[in-house]
C-alpha cells in the first residue's frame, strides 16, 4: 500500500457554536472532536498528520500536543483548498494524502480503508441524502462518470436537485494535489479557494475519479452548532447502545446511557437508566449499575452490584461487592472481595481487603484496611493536618464503633475494638477495646433554652 499523508482541516471559527473555544474542541461523547478524527486517523498508520488549525490561537496545538501530528496555522482562512496548501509544504510527494475535518468526527475506519482500496487516482467519499441542502453536489455525465463538484451557491436549480453529495473527505495522490491546489482559482460566490475544483482538474487531465460512500450517514455528518453537537451525541449513543445490546447487556433505557469512552462488559451485566461512563470501564459478568451512576476509569469484577447515584472514579472494586447507594469512590481506592461500601460513604487512596464493610456516613480517606472489618456510622480517617497527608492502617477483624475519628497516623491492631464515639490519636494494640470519651453525666434541673419574645429566628 502507498505510503499516506493525512491532513485534518480544523481551522473553522464556529460561529455558531457561540462559544469562545474552537469548534473543534468541543466534546462529543467525552472528548474534543479533532481528537475522535485524530484517533482514527492514526489508526491508519500514516508517515505524517498534519492538522490545520486557525481560530482559538494555540488552543488546538496545546490540547492535542499528544499526538505525533504537525500544526500548522492557517491564517487568514481562504476556503478550504488554501487551507490543505498550508499543509502540502510537510508532505512528502510520494503516496497519497487523505484530508480529513476536524468537525466531522464519527467518521469510521472502514470507511478510509474502503477509500484506500477504491483503486488509484482520486477518490471521494460521497453520501445520497433526502435533503441535500448545504451540500456540494456530484455531478455526473451520462455514463455515471464523475465530471464535477459544484458548491450550492454556484449551482444551478437543476444542479440542486442532485441528491448525492461531496462530503469533503477525499484520497488524491500527492504529487498531483500539490499541482492542482497551486491551479485553484477564487472566481466563486465566496471569493475563496475550494478545494472541490480538483475534481475537474483531475477530469480533464483524465485521471479517474472514484466514489465510496459510507456505512452510515452518521459518519459524515459534521458539527456548527450545538444543536447538531447535540442530535450527533445522541446518534453517538444509540450506536454505542446497540453495540451494548448486541452483546447480551441488559439496558433499562437504550435511550438513557452515555458512554464517554471505551465500555466493555461481561455477561449479564445489567445497567440502570442515566448511567454514564467515562475513559475506560471494565464491567465484569454479572455486574448491575444502579440508575444515575457515574463509573469513570474503572474496572467492577463480577458479581458487583452498584446501588444507584453512585461515584466512582479511578477505582478498581473486586468481585462481589456492593457500593452505594449514593456512595463515592475517589482515585486510588481498591475494594477487594466482598467489601460493602454504603450510602454517603467516601473512599480516597485506600485499600480495603476483602468482606469488610463500611455501610452509612462514613469517610475512609488514605488507609489501608484488613478484611473483616466492621466502620462504624459516622466514623472518619482524619487524614490532613492542614499541610500534609498521613495513613490510617487498620488491621483484620477490627470492629469500630460509631462517630469514631482515627487521627492519622495511627493503627489499630488486629481483632481490636474501639467504642462508639471516640477520638483515637495513638496506636491500639491487637485485641484490646481503646475508649476515648467523658463519662456519662447527668445535670440535674437543667433546662433547656427559650427563645425571647422578638427574638428573630
Amino acid at each position: 500500500m502507498n505510503p499516506l499523508n493525512i491532513v485534518i482541516l480544523a481551522a473553522g471559527k464556529g460561529t455558531r457554536m457561540y462559544s469562545e473555544n474552537p469548534k473543534v474542541l468541543h466534546a462529543l461523547a467525552g472528548k474534543p472532536l479533532v481528537q475522535h478524527v485524530l484517533d482514527c486517523a492514526i489508526a491508519l498508520q500514516p508517515q505524517q498528520v498534519c492538522v490545520v488549525y486557525g481560530h482559538g490561537g494555540e488552543a488546538v496545538p496545546k490540547a492535542m500536543q499528544q499526538y505525533p501530528a504537525k500544526f500548522v496555522i492557517q491564517e487568514p482562512q481562504l476556503g478550504t483548498g488554501h487551507a490543505v496548501q498550508q499543509a502540502i509544504p510537510h508532505l512528502a510527494d510520494a503516496g497519497q494524502t487523505l484530508v480529513l475535518y476536524g468537525d466531522v468526527p464519527l467518521i469510521q475506519h472502514s470507511t478510509l480503508h474502503q477509500m484506500q482500496q477504491a483503486g488509484d487516482g482520486l477518490v471521494l467519499l460521497t453520501v445520497d441524502l433526502d435533503n441535500p441542502a448545504g451540500y456540494g453536489r456530484i455531478v455526473r455525465n451520462e455514463q455515471g462518470d464523475v465530471l464535477s463538484i459544484v458548491e450550492e451557491k454556484d449551482a444551478s436549480p437543476e444542479q440542486r436537485e442532485i441528491r448525492e453529495v461531496n462530503t469533503g473527505i477525499l484520497l488524491a495522490p500527492t504529487g498531483k494535489l500539490r499541482e492542482w491546489l497551486a491551479n485553484l482559482q477564487n472566481d466563486n460566490a465566496q471569493g475563496e479557494y475550494y478545494l472541490t475544483d480538483i475534481v475537474a482538474m483531475a477530469v480533464r487531465q483524465g485521471i479517474a475519479v472514484h466514489t465510496v460512500q459510507p456505512a452510515h450517514e452518521w459518519e459524515i455528518h459534521g458539527v456548527n452548532s450545538k444543536a447538531q453537537l447535540a442530535v450527533l451525541e445522541r446518534a453517538w449513543q444509540q450506536v454505542e447502545a446497540s453495540r451494548l445490546l448486541a452483546h447480551g447487556v441488559t439496558l433499562a433505557d437504550a435511550a438513557r446511557i452515555d458512554v464517554r469512552g471505551k465500555l466493555s462488559c461481561g455477561r449479564d451485566v445489567e445497567i440502570d437508566v442515566g448511567c454514564i461512563f467515562e475513559g475506560e470501564v471494565r464491567l465484569g459478568n454479572n455486574v448491575q449499575v444502579g440508575a444515575y451512576s457515574i463509573v469513570r476509569n474503572a474496572s467492577i469484577a463480577d458479581g458487583t452490584l452498584i446501588a444507584p447515584y453512585s461515584l466512582i472514579d479511578s477505582s478498581k472494586v473486586g468481585a462481589n461487592c456492593h457500593i452505594g447507594p449514593y456512595a463515592r469512590l475517589r482515585p486510588g481506592t481498591k475494594l477487594h472481595d466482598g467489601v460493602h461500601i454504603g450510602n454517603f460513604v467516601e473512599v480516597k487512596n485506600s485499600e480495603i481487603a476483602a468482606n469488610s464493610k463500611a455501610n452509612h456516613l462514613s469517610y475512609i480517606g488514605d488507609s489501608t484496611i484488613g478484611s473483616r472489618v466492621n466502620i462504624g456510622a459516622g466514623t472518619i480517617t482524619c487524614n490532613y493536618d492542614g499541610a500534609n497527608k498521613y495513613r490510617t492502617v487498620i488491621e483484620d477483624d477490627v470492629f469500630i464503633g460509631s462517630d469514631t475519628q482515627l487521627v492519622a497516623p495511627v493503627r489499630v491492631g488486629k481483632g481490636a475494638t474501639i467504642g462508639a464515639g471516640s477520638t483515637i490519636t495513638k496506636d491500639v494494640p491487637q485485641g484490646e477495646l481503646a475508649l476515648s470519651r467523658s463519662r456519662q453525666t447527668t445535670i440535674n434541673g437543667w433546662k433547656r433554652p427559650t427563645k425571647q419574645i422578638g427574638e428573630k429566628k
